[in-house]
């Protein structure tokens, strides 16, 4: 954490093909060990198989998943007096499509099966429906703010 000034933040170029700014968000999250084109082609080829099956634009359907996995509340731990409360907080909008983003790609990575691709469409097709591990990520963050409404007077 900088002491003297925050930095600018940097912005996303779209990516060639789709020109959606979100889309290089999830390709950046992807990739491993800077293998940019191998990400490439893992989501391009995901995306093609998500426009065959819903025959829609598989863009909207991946800001759709997104949209649906981004939570709006979250909780941090606060250390007030000697003990620990979990205090609930909103999210930042940037933050929220971070961890969706983030959610959804770890959820689709322990998915049983064999190639990353069936796994990453799979995964965005259910998160688009309101179902799928990231969801449920979502959710128990959401009760779990909701469980600890009580302690939002500790929020800074």
């Amino acid at each position: 954490m900088p002491r003297r000034r925050t930095p600018k933040k940097r912005f996303l170029s779209p990516d060639p093909i789709y020109d959606s700014r979100l889309v290089h968000m999830v390709v950046n999250h992807l990739m491993k060990k800077g293998k940019k084109s191998l990400a490439y082609r893992i989501f391009y080829a995901a995306m093609k198989q998500i426009g065959e099956i819903t025959e829609k634009d598989p863009v909207q359907v991946i800001e759709q998943a997104i949209r649906n996995a981004t939570p709006l509340v979250e909780v941090k731990a606060r250390r007030i007096g000697g003990s620990t409360y979990q205090v609930p907080l909103t999210v930042n909008p940037e933050r929220g499509t971070a961890l969706g983003i983030r959610w959804i790609l770890s959820s689709c990575r322990s998915r049983s099966g064999r190639d990353m691709i069936s796994k990453l469409t799979n995964e965005f097709l259910d998160a688009s429906k309101n179902m799928g591990n990231a969801i449920r990520k979502r959710d128990e963050i959401h009760r779990m703010a909701e469980a600890n409404k009580a302690f939002a007077k500790y929020r800074i």
